[in-house]
């Protein structure tokens, strides 16, 4: 039996390029982007800043790159031997046909679940308005006594006590100590806080602990802990970490801090702002006071001024009294001058104005004699026109052309019959005549 590939010997032959490019796009497009964990081994890094490493676990490794663009966003500096999970596409490096893995992201191995239940707790805490600006309060400008959550231990307190002692070193502290680290430290910060609360004898309270992985902070992401700080009566800073850590304690309390050195800073007012601002106090009120006294001097120096001896007030008000009286005089006479000046110039205008009635008496007869003619003439011709309208009145009298033996003759519906035409043999007719009517049927026409 023959090989059937010898019988294709006559096909065309692809080059390995070709062939490599098909293998490359077929990965590709068969395996969408996707998470692998494994051990980084033969790291390098260019000096283009791309990384080359491969991944590996007990029983395979493979090739990986990470280019710059992608790298640069990384909060973490892998290394050799570190377990990591990363974001890969499954590719072909052409040239060499080598299988590789083109890596979008990377994280810490062992912290993907982490995050996962990170954002979910956030989620459902920010769900239930427990990181409302609205609910967090203000912190006490002047506490007269701090408390401090944290151990004893821990290199934050004595960070912490550092600042407030410089900061105002008359200010009480309490500590409430209690684990930051390790299984089960979050149910002792949670009793902490509320032998806080309990006692009530702190205005303010800081949560602090130095930096550390996410392992090591998250007793402050427990539910626990985010919502003892919600309850808690006494405001809340919230200092753990450092300024690129955040944990579910940071966006429960009252205020964040990037640091615990901040955190203190943010509880505390500053004694030297403070002595800074009454110096300013002082210096404004100085001005203050010295002006006020100033211009109370003045005023009193004007007062002193005006101060005169009685006798000496009553010559002075005897003169400006008789001044008035010689103006009132005055003023008597001239008004009385000018009204007598008035009243002469009225009586002449009046005298000029008085009207002459002789000529106007002989205007008015003669106007009278004029209107009886007039009156007189108009009479005659009203007479006259009355008789020749009358005249005519009696000449088209219908009742005068009746009496010549005339007569109206009207149908049944009352109109005046002008033509026999209209009239029907037997319809009634009414007549009209001089003296009295009569109604008549028609019994023939013309």
């Amino acid at each position: 039996m023959t090989n059937p590939l010898f019988n294709r010997v006559a096909e065309q032959a692809i080059p390995i390029s070709e062939l490599n490019r098909r293998a490359r796009a077929l990965l590709e497009n068969s395996f969408a982007p996707l998470w692998v964990s494994g051990e980084i081994s033969n790291l390098t890094k260019h000096a283009s800043g791309h990384w080359y490493f491969s991944l590996k676990d007990e029983k395979a490794q493979v090739r990986c790159v990470m280019f710059r663009h992608r790298n640069q966003y990384l909060d973490f500096a892998p290394k050799e031997g570190m377990q990591v999970e990363a974001r890969v596409l499954v590719s072909l490096y052409e040239p060499r046909g080598d299988f590789q893995l083109n890596v979008e992201s990377m994280r810490p191995g062992g912290l993907g679940a982490l995050y996962e239940a990170f954002a979910k707790l956030k989620a459902k805490l920010e769900a239930e308005g427990l990181f409302e600006p609205a609910r967090k309060r203000a912190l006490p400008a002047f506490p007269q006594q701090i408390g401090i959550v944290t151990s004893p231990q821990a290199a934050a307190l004595r960070d912490v006590l550092t600042t407030l002692q410089r900061r105002m070193p008359g200010i009480s502290i309490v500590l409430y100590p209690t684990p930051v680290q390790g299984k089960g430290a979050h149910l002792q910060i949670v009793q902490a806080i509320a032998t806080a609360n309990r006692r009530q004898e702190c205005d303010v309270l800081i949560l602090c602990r130095g930096g550390g992985s996410i392992e090591d902070l998250w007793e402050f992401n427990e539910e626990a802990v985010a919502r003892a700080i919600v309850a808690s009566r006494i405001p809340i800073v919230c200092g753990v970490g450092h300024e690129t850590d955040f944990s579910m304690a940071d966006f429960a309390a009252d205020q964040r801090a990037a640091t615990p050195t901040a955190a203190a800073e943010l509880a505390s007012p500053n004694r030297f702002d403070l002595a800074q601002r009454l110096q300013v106090l002082e210096q404004r009120m100085a001005r203050h006071v010295t002006h006020h006294l100033e211009r109370r001097m003045q005023h009193l120096d004007h007062l002193a001024k005006r101060l005169t001896h009685p006798g000496q007030r009553i010559r002075h008000q005897h003169l400006q009294l008789e001044h008035l009286t010689q103006r009132l005089q005055r003023a008597a006479q001239h008004r009385l001058e000018s009204q007598g000046w008035n009243v002469r110039q009225l009586s002449e205008r009046l005298a000029n104005a008085q009207p002459n009635l002789g000529p106007q008496a002989q205007r008015c007869a003669h106007f009278a004699t004029r209107l009886a003619l007039a009156m007189k003439n108009r009479l005659a011709l009203a007479q006259q026109e009355q008789a020749r309208l009358s005249a005519n009145l009696q000449h088209l009298n219908p009742q005068a052309i009746l009496e010549r033996g005339y007569s109206i003759t009207r149908d049944a519906q009352g109109c005046i019959v002008r033509d026999s035409a209209v009239l029907a043999i037997g319809s009634a007719v009414d007549l009209t005549f001089a003296v009295g009517a009569a109604q008549a049927a028609i019994t023939a026409k013309k």
